[in-house]
């Protein structure tokens, strides 16, 4: 029993959700350091405060992707999941931009990013729960062209409520402007009532159902690799977790002793270091105990056990993703103070700047709506490994090249590279993932593949600030370089990835 073709519209309309949660996804990309340096932050706190993103999602994630792979119920598999999420998110997205303080602000940050992440995870596996392999890459590819579209229209929404609006982008010193109010307004609105069509539109596979696709499918996961490793022991767990702990514990004193030299969001990697090694001791003792069935021990094991292709591409992942949260952290106050010169918030200079941030992170998803529709067509003429290298160099020399270009106009050409890099990003890791895992642990290994793109993203709120305020004298167009090369090391990387096997 063979998973059925879907119609175009059909994928159509089961990606559609991914236009609201991409919505306020850049909403909250493009505006949020810009509502924390209205409140009061500095850039240090910022990229501190910014981790809140992908910390949510280090734990969301692999939970959700292990509760909805347990679930069927009323609403299905994976739906309840893309619309109570949405529910929170869009509540969120009203709240954020009435933050009084920056603190209040930074605990919205928190929700709206958990909120935002239930909802996201299980779409990428329910693109593998309802396609046949030969339509996964199409599903993907039109997840990408949502995100694209999404983001294109949301990133641009304050400028376009300014200068189409007439609503005003200047407030008084600690009061967010009206035109970011109205964009979060249109953007939680807009969020709920696209996840709630996909919801609507589309029926899931029973258990039965899956089972029955699952078994038609056994012998393709036979060519494609797919490697099932024992059980990491008891002693394995405790021996890597003593290790990491240590070596957590003892970097976290040298940074504590040494604070006013170094830059305290180091405390954070140091301390994420000694965290998962007591997290792998916790493993230990629940093997050692037999009690190896319960959701944590699972993405435990797992995490250990993944595929050799699965490992390939977390590297690969794990560089592509830093240049985005530097961008995403840092691009506002980098292009305002480097290519406008001005760290006035309350100017009409500085919310000019952060409006092109704006249009800038706009452009580079119109781009990368481009990409998502020609990529295929280049995969045909190269390969998946070639068309990823050459996109992540795309977008690698385009983030490296913001320093070089200094009328703020012209940065719309790099954020073309940065476009089909994101495109790329978004689609080929997923399509080559989603083959090489088995179907019936989709939507856990999913999460666990979001480790690597949230742990770069931990390691830059990280080391950013202290990278920028030791080496490079606080200019934060520096973050952007770092990322750019960062990138490049990232397309070096795909070298590594074998060719799935072609049916």
């Amino acid at each position: 029993m063979q998973k059925p073709q879907l119609s175009f519209a059909q994928i159509w309309n089961m990606c559609f959700g991914f236009f609201g949660i991409q919505f306020g996804f850049a909403l909250q990309n493009s505006n949020v350091s810009r509502i924390f340096q209205t409140l009061g932050a500095d850039y240090n706190n910022m990229t501190i405060l910014w981790v809140a993103a992908p910390v949510t999602g280090l734990f969301i994630q692999p939970i959700i992707g292990y509760m909805s792979d347990k679930t069927w119920g009323r609403l299905g598999r994976r739906r309840p999941y893309f619309l109570y999420g949405a529910i929170l998110a869009s509540l969120s997205l009203l709240i954020m931009p009435n933050s009084p303080t920056l603190w209040i602000a930074a605990g919205m940050l928190w929700i709206m990013d958990a909120s935002i992440n239930v909802s996201m995870e299980p779409f990428r596996a329910f693109v593998g729960d309802m396609l046949p392999r030969n339509q996964r890459g199409l599903g993907y590819a039109m997840q990408s062209f949502f995100i694209g579209v999404g983001s294109v229209i949301a990133s641009a929404l304050p400028w376009m409520m300014t200068n189409w609006f007439g609503i005003s982008n200047t407030a008084e010193v600690g009061m967010i402007p009206e035109s970011v109010k109205y964009a979060f307004y249109a953007g939680g609105t807009i969020f709920i009532l696209a996840v709630g069509w996909t919801v609507y539109s589309t029926r899931e596979y029973s258990p039965e159902e899956l089972e029955e696709f699952e078994k038609a499918e056994r012998e393709m996961d036979a060519k494609t690799e797919i490697i099932v490793l024992p059980s990491r022991s008891a002693n394995q767990f405790y021996k890597g977790g003593f290790i990491w702990f240590v070596v957590g514990a003892v970097f976290t004193i040298l940074v504590a002793l040494n604070i006013e030299h170094l830059n305290r969001n180091l405390l954070l990697l140091t301390s994420g270091l000694a965290l998962f090694g007591i997290f792998q001791l916790i493993a230990g003792f629940l093997e050692h105990r037999g009690n190896n069935s319960n959701g944590f021990s699972q993405v435990m094991i797992d995490l250990f056990n993944m595929p050799l292709t699965m490992q390939k591409l977390a590297a690969v992942q794990f560089f592509s993703w830093f240049p985005f949260f530097a961008w995403w952290s840092s691009a506002t106050p980098a292009i305002t103070s480097f290519h406008y010169a001005t760290n006035d918030v309350s100017s009409a200079v500085y919310n000019e700047g952060a409006d092109w941030v704006g249009i800038l992170m706009s452009s580079y998803n119109v781009a990368a709506v481009f990409a998502a529709i020609t990529i295929p067509f280049v995969v045909r003429v190269l390969n998946l490994r070639m068309t990823h290298m050459i996109n992540l160099f795309l977008g690698g020399l385009g983030f490296i090249s913001f320093i070089l270009v200094k009328d703020p106009i012209w940065l719309i050409i790099p954020m073309i590279g940065v476009g089909f890099a994101w495109a790329s990003i978004l689609s080929l890791p997923y399509a080559l993932l989603s083959n090489a895992v088995p179907a019936k642990k989709m939507g856990l290994f999913m999460g666990i593949f979001n480790f690597f793109i949230v742990l770069p993203q931990i390691l830059a709120a990280s080391i950013l600030g202290f990278l920028v305020n030791k080496f490079f004298s606080g200019e934060t167009i520096y973050a952007l370089v770092i990322g750019g090369v960062s990138m490049l090391i990232a397309g070096i990387l795909t070298l590594r990835v074998e060719e799935p096997v072609q049916e």
